[in-house]
């Protein structure tokens, strides 16, 4: 019980000083730290980031940065994907399912260095012909056009398959989807893809639990842990968040990726 709540422990702290994609790391976390299967893994891991998620998100609509439309529309997408890669990972090979995970981290793992490496000193300055989805200089809101709806849907639908799928809550889609399709400033794009994923994982939570999938003795340790690492990693985010860390992120999610390809191989 303590090596899984130290294990979510680690998972909040993560997912509070490297942003939404930083919940990642959840399910390979639970199958090295607690020797489990993919497949079982990925819905406890998909809980507690889901939680720890829904904690950074109201914490976000307290400010006044979570852009609510959005989410609501990007998670419906995605929540209406989620059961077919539930559905899928129970009937995928565990060697091939973790090889595809490895993949995505490894991706993942070269985002978050070459962004890093940038070290952009301001935001971007928005284009209407970069951003199909532009705010409305008076109100702040966004203009809704069918390109905009279409986009945010489609980034949607892709962060909720592998979210059923993978057992991830999808921020490593969301966020760089957010910063391409809107011109919303980066605490924004954060906070709306916490919100995201909230919203998301409960359909993978839900499904899961009613399928018989979800080990709650695991789960519900793994995720208090995340819960309370999220708070912790709040204060000292700020001292700690910068280029260095996100170096040292994308060498950790690259190492875990050849782990789990050397894992699946042997």
């Amino acid at each position: 019980m303590l090596t899984v709540l130290g294990l979510g422990l680690v998972v909040g702290l993560i997912l509070a000083l490297t942003g939404a994609g930083g919940g990642i790391l959840a399910v390979p976390l639970l199958v090295f730290g607690n020797h489990m299967a993919l497949a079982q893994a990925g819905p406890i891991g998909l809980l507690a980031v889901g939680m720890a998620a829904a904690l950074g998100a109201v914490l976000g609509l307290r400010d006044g940065i979570v852009r609510y439309r959005a989410a609501m529309l990007i998670a419906g997408a995605g929540m209406l994907v989620s059961p077919l890669g539930l559905w899928l990972a129970h009937r995928i090979d565990n060697r091939y399912l973790s090889v595809l995970f490895a993949l995505v981290l490894l991706l993942v793992a070269y985002r978050t260095w070459r962004q890093a490496r940038r070290a952009p000193l301001a935001e971007p300055v928005a284009s209407p012909a970069i951003h199909p989805c532009q705010r409305s200089a008076q109100t702040g809101r966004f203009i809704w056009t069918s390109t905009c709806a279409r986009a945010l849907s489609l980034a949607g639908a892709v962060a909720g398959l592998l979210s059923g799928l993978l057992g991830v809550g999808g921020g490593f889609v969301m966020v760089p989807a957010l910063q391409r399709y809107t011109d919303l400033p980066m605490r924004a794009v954060v906070a709306t893809s916490l919100a995201v994923i909230a919203l998301v994982s409960v359909t993978g939570v839900v499904a899961s639990a009613a399928t018989g999938g979800m080990n709650w003795p695991v789960a519900m340790p793994f995720a208090a842990g995340a819960l309370a690492g999220m708070l912790g990693g709040r204060l000292v985010a700020a001292r700690l968040a910068g280029p260095h860390l996100q170096i040292g992120f994308a060498a950790v999610s690259a190492a875990v990726a050849v782990g789990m390809i050397a894992r699946s191989a042997l």
